[in-house]
């Protein structure tokens, strides 16, 4: 292994998430917002949610919202109100956060795994069809790192079948597939509001869309207890409500949750220029966007070659460069998952891609000098990890123009 002959000048480290930026710049009105509803007193529920419910059912387009206390819990919440449970199966992908297997299992329905596409990361429809059984129940494609799966063939598969569809858009509020925003591209689109999502609250947070009446009345139902008011449980449900005071946090940054896309796509963008500029490629491979999808990027995520992933990890923390691995373990290797009866070697493509994938900072408040940092510690660990000659980086201001 070489040592580079391009040293970094400056050592500031860079995060790889950083949020302090963003509660800064909207803090007054995000104080003032909790501390009316420490005034009001009115914790649980009530107009914040409300409001928060109306905002997002708008966003997206869709009849309905409804909030509940996590990302998880959303998933949990539309296999319920589908009846999905023992005897069921579900089909979704190994290469995802826990939540989006943990759901399946939660209510005690099969869960089925079907392998992914290399470039996008997402769901392949092929497996999906393969996978499906009398037994299938629903699809559940997960948006990862913020671009939408390839929901057209899905829903082609679901519509051929008679299955349900719940989107996965935890990471990807805002995304778009041809000019439709996710939240409308199934029967059920679960969101969460964890701290580091594009649009992230103080704490724990998620919302439910669909366009079905009966399932939102089941959903609102089921969220507080199965209680169809004044104690009159119809039904076992969970207490999934949404805070208040997660609420009037969201509602203020709802507000900027464009802007903060926008800036997850610069920062993006910028990254493509520089390192296309720099020849990279023979090291690693740069996000894939598809064609009329809205990517907003919640994670930007790069493919190392030649077995190199571990090895640029190191280096690159070595530079000070905040990086991240998402996600080391596929699901169906995940130990808890065990009794499900898949193996290693059952779906290579999402194996490989926890190989090969690591995360680079993207959040929307990194600053000009920041991208350079994150570009010039990329070249370093690159020089360090492939052992070839340095590749020169234009000037700061060309890269900054183009």
């Amino acid at each position: 292994m070489s040592v580079s002959s391009h040293p970094t000048v400056h050592h500031d480290p860079v995060p790889l998430i950083d949020l302090v930026p963003q509660y800064q710049s909207m803090s007054h009105e995000i104080q003032a917002a909790v501390a009316e509803v420490f005034a009001k007193q009115t914790f649980i529920m009530g107009e914040n949610v409300t409001m928060l419910e109306d905002s997002v059912a708008k966003y997206v387009d869709a009849q309905f919202a409804i909030g509940c206390a996590s990302g998880t819990d959303a998933l949990v919440l539309a296999l319920m109100a589908l009846d999905i449970g023992p005897g069921d199966e579900v089909i979704t992908t190994p290469f995802s956060f826990f939540a989006t297997a943990s759901c399946i299992h939660r209510v005690g329905a099969k869960i089925v795994f079907a392998d992914i596409q290399p470039d996008t990361f997402n769901i392949d429809p092929a497996a999906i069809e393969a996978a499906i059984t009398p037994r299938t129940k629903a699809i559940i494609p997960v948006h990862l790192f913020g671009q939408c799966a390839d929901m057209e063939e899905i829903q082609r598969i679901a519509s051929r079948h008679g299955i349900a569809i719940i989107e996965d858009s935890a990471q990807a509020i805002g995304s778009e597939y041809y000019g439709r925003k996710s939240g409308v591209l199934g029967t059920i689109t679960c969101f969460s509001f964890f701290p580091t999502k594009n649009l992230g609250g103080a704490g724990d947070g998620g919302m439910i869309t669909t366009d079905d009446a009966q399932l939102a009345a089941r959903m609102k139902r089921l969220r507080v207890h199965g209680d169809r008011g004044r104690y009159d449980h119809v039904e076992v449900g969970m207490n999934s409500r949404l805070d208040a005071l997660q609420a009037a946090v969201l509602n203020v940054k709802f507000k900027y949750l464009d802007k903060f896309s926008q800036g997850r796509q610069e920062n993006a963008a910028f990254y493509h220029r520089a390192f296309a500029e720099a020849g990279h490629s023979r090291a690693f491979i740069e996000p894939f966007h598809a064609a009329n999808r809205n990517h907003v990027y919640n994670q930007y995520c790069i493919r190392v070659k030649d077995g190199q992933r571990d090895a640029l990890l190191k280096s690159l923390s070595a530079e000070k460069v905040g990086c991240a691995v998402y996600y080391p373990i596929p699901l169906h290797l995940q130990k808890c998952f065990e009794y499900c009866g898949y193996k290693k070697g059952d779906f290579p493509k999402a194996e490989q891609a926890c190989h090969e994938i690591m995360a680079l900072p993207i959040f929307p408040e990194l600053t000009p000098h920041q991208l350079e940092r994150v570009v010039d510690g990329v070249q370093n660990a690159v020089d360090a990890c492939f052992s070839r000659k340095v590749l020169q980086f234009p000037a700061q201001q060309q890269r900054r123009a183009a």
